[in-house]
Parts: C-alpha cells; sequence; structure tokens
C-alpha cells in the first residue's frame, strides 16, 4: 500500500518536471502594454523635430522672429543673450533665419544666416544653456573671360558677354573696371559704339550656388581707336593695377569727380538752359542726383568756397602745374571744406545740387590752366601716369602680363578652380 503511494508521487513529479519543461521551451507571447497596466494606447517616444525657416522682416525684432517658429519669449530671449557676433539691433531686413524644435524639449538650434557665406549658430546644450558658434563658408574660385562690343554703355558691353555671372552683378563688373580705370578713361564718356572691352575676372561661387565677381586679374579696352590696359601685379605683397607698359594706373587726377556718373552736356558751344542764349560752356556737366558726394579730381588746396553767381554753391581748387578744378550748383560743402583747406584725391568736397542757374540737379565742373580754360577731356587726358615698375619687378611684369593677355585673348571657357575663404 506504502509502495504504491510512493509510485504515485514519483510519478506525479516526474509529469509536473515534464511539464515545467515543455513551458520553458516555449515562446512567450508578446501582448500589448494595455493589457497588462490598462494604460491607454502606446505612444513613441521618438522626438518630432521640426525645421522651420523664415526671414527678418523690416523692423522687426528677432524676438518676434523666433516666438513667430515656436520658441517661447523667455527661451528666445535667453539665446540671444548669449550672442557675442550677432548685434540682434543691426540684423538686415530679410536676412534667414531657421529654427530646430522639438515638441517634447523645446528649441535646440537657431540659425542666422548673415551673408552668403557667414552664419552664426546658437545651440543649446544638455544643461539647457545657449552656446553661439560661427561658421565661414568656404567659397571656390576660379577665372573667366568677359566682354563685349560697346553699343551705348560700358555697362551694356560688359552685360552682353558676361554669361558666367547673373544678371544682377553684371553692373558690379563695370563698375570694378571703372574704379581701376577712373585715372585714364571716363568710361561714362570716352567711350564710343563700335569701341571693345574684354575682362579676365575671377568667379567666386559659395556653397548654395550663388556667383559673384571677384578681382580683376586684366582687362582691355579700345577707347576711340586707342588701347588702355591693365594688369594686376603684388608688390611687396600688396596687389596693385598697372598698365600695359608697368606704370602705376593712379595718376595726378582722376578722369571724374563723380565716382556714378552720367553726362549731360558736353564742353563747347549750347544753348544755356536758363539764359536761353548760346554762350560757350567752359567745362562739363554731370547729370546725378542731389545729395551724390562730389570728390577732388586731384590733391590741392581749397582757394574759394562759397556762393559764385550762376554757379551756386561752388569749391574751387588748386593743383600743382597751374591746375584748377571748379565744382558748382553744389547743395552743401563737405566736411571741414573752406578756404585754404588741403584735400587729398577722392575727398568729398561737395554734393549735387542745384543751386544758382541750374534748371535740375547736376554737378557744373570745369579745369583751368594757368587761369584759362580747358576742355577737361583734353586737359586731363594729358596728366602723365604714375610710377613705373623698374629691374627684376618690371621683368616679372612683362612675364605675367604675356601670360594673362594670352588667356585673355583665347577661350573663354573657366580657368583652373581653387578654395578661397574670402
Amino acid at each position: 500500500m506504502i509502495r504504491s503511494r510512493v509510485a504515485l508521487l514519483v510519478a506525479a513529479g516526474c509529469l509536473g518536471l515534464g511539464a515545467a519543461v515543455i513551458a520553458l521551451g516555449r515562446p512567450i507571447v508578446e501582448r500589448p502594454a494595455a493589457s497588462i497596466l490598462d494604460a491607454g494606447p502606446r505612444v513613441s517616444v521618438a522626438s518630432k523635430w521640426r525645421t522651420r525657416v523664415d526671414t527678418v522682416h523690416r523692423g522687426e525684432l528677432l524676438v518676434r522672429v523666433l516666438e513667430r517658429a515656436g520658441v517661447p519669449r523667455d527661451e528666445a530671449n535667453r539665446a540671444l543673450m548669449a550672442a557675442s557676433r550677432l548685434d540682434a539691433r543691426n540684423v538686415r531686413e530679410g536676412t534667414t533665419v531657421t529654427t530646430r524644435i522639438s515638441p517634447d524639449s523645446g528649441a535646440s538650434e537657431i540659425v542666422f544666416q548673415l551673408a552668403i557665406d557667414r552664419l552664426v549658430r546658437f545651440t543649446r546644450t544638455a544643461s539647457a544653456v545657449w552656446a553661439e558658434s560661427e561658421v565661414v563658408l568656404p567659397w571656390t574660385t576660379d577665372t573667366v573671360v568677359v566682354g563685349g562690343v560697346v553699343q551705348s554703355t560700358l555697362t551694356g558691353a560688359i552685360a552682353s558677354g558676361a554669361d558666367a555671372f547673373p544678371d544682377h552683378v553684371r553692373t558690379e563688373v563695370a563698375y570694378a573696371l571703372a574704379d581701376i580705370l577712373e585715372y585714364r578713361v571716363d568710361l561714362s564718356r570716352d567711350l564710343r559704339q563700335g569701341d571693345t572691352v574684354k575682362v579676365l575676372i575671377e568667379r567666386q561661387r559659395a556653397p548654395n550656388g550663388a556667383v559673384r565677381p571677384g578681382a580683376i586679374i586684366a582687362a582691355r579696352l579700345t577707347v576711340d581707336g586707342r588701347r588702355v590696359e591693365t594688369v594686376r601685379f603684388s608688390q611687396d605683397k600688396q596687389s596693385r593695377y598697372f598698365d600695359g607698359d608697368g606704370k602705376s594706373m593712379q595718376a595726378a587726377f582722376l578722369r571724374a569727380p563723380l565716382a556714378f556718373r552720367r553726362i549731360s552736356s558736353q564742353f563747347g558751344m549750347r544753348r544755356h538752359p536758363i539764359l536761353g542764349t548760346m554762350r560757350a560752356h567752359q567745362g562739363m556737366d554731370y547729370a546725378a542726383p542731389a545729395g551724390t558726394p562730389v570728390r577732388a579730381l586731384g590733391d590741392g588746396t581749397v582757394i574759394f568756397a562759397g556762393w559764385k553767381g550762376g554757379y551756386g554753391r561752388t569749391v574751387e581748387i588748386r593743383h600743382r602745374n597751374g591746375y584748377v578744378t571748379r565744382y558748382g550748383h553744389l547743395s552743401g560743402f563737405g566736411a571741414g571744406i573752406k578756404r585754404g583747406t588741403s584735400v587729398p584725391i577722392s575727398r568729398t568736397i561737395g554734393f549735387v545740387g542745384a543751386t544758382g542757374l541750374a534748371t535740375a540737379p547736376h554737378l557744373h565742373f570745369e579745369v583751368l590752366v594757368g587761369g584759362k580754360h580747358r576742355d577737361p577731356r583734353v586737359a586731363l587726358r594729358n596728366v602723365s601716369g604714375g610710377e613705373a615698375l623698374g629691374g627684376s619687378q618690371r621683368s616679372a611684369f612683362v612675364g605675367l602680363k604675356a601670360l594673362l593677355f594670352a588667356r585673355l585673348d583665347g577661350p573663354t571657357t573657366p580657368g583652373s578652380t581653387r578654395s578661397s575663404g574670402d
């Protein structure tokens, strides 16, 4: 009897052990958390980052821009307080602002694109402190040849042959060339239909694809049948421009008293616009908006600054070699301009106006040599150029010029590409 009971207990134990082993060998069926904790549907813990790109509106506070992106005002203020490379009061209209925000953790990054190649980034650290950093994006640079035939203006000639640049920057190429040649050519007046212009110039590309003109390397113009050439040459680690003969482009006089200029009448006989009579017009009229700065044509001393009859407000400057330049119809005088003031070339001596016998804002400009009126076109053209290169520098210049003008006269396809941090 006892033996039977023991046998039954052993058998039952074996069966129980076998069942346990079988149970442990089976996979456990997964069940939703809701069936265990009755906590409703399961929610993902992954952050839903949202990136927003916006621009600064005219007169808008940066805090308002960030609020529009979903950054709370107090958080926006904390981020801007970390700024050292960004002046929140001087951020221009149209500046791009990119924000990265999570509904769980809030804003984590704010980026201001202050220029095509300059970013200021604010990043929130793990301790909720905002850190500022600046990123300068690299440009790539190659060289291209642009130019064309003059039909009416220099800007038109360059625009017609500057496919390497977007339309909106082609005028910059023309103005850059005018700045280099302003001692030799008045590009708003001296060029004639049929004249030609070719420019070897750097082309710079930003990472976002934007294109801008860089430095002019070499250029050649034909101006009424004569050649005017210029080459960029490094001398004592400083780049300057020289003409085709190796003389500095800078001379004793500029060719025009306005940097951005447009001629309305030329030297010679004309009908006076107010008096209605034919009289000798002893100079040049430069039509320009009122307030345009007028610059001294060369180094000299102010011998008159005041009202001068039909000239209105006038400045007269005595230069070396018996030259006197006169600037009339001014709306006002430059700072410190009075009789006896010494002025360097290009200093602002007044502003375009319509004082005296003038029907509209313009500058009346005259050149007197030895007390006699001279045609500015002739008088200024006769002024010699700047200092000439010599010795080994001249030899290096001659070699460089040959290389650059071979490129200038060759195909207009881009040259070699290199990186630039400008």
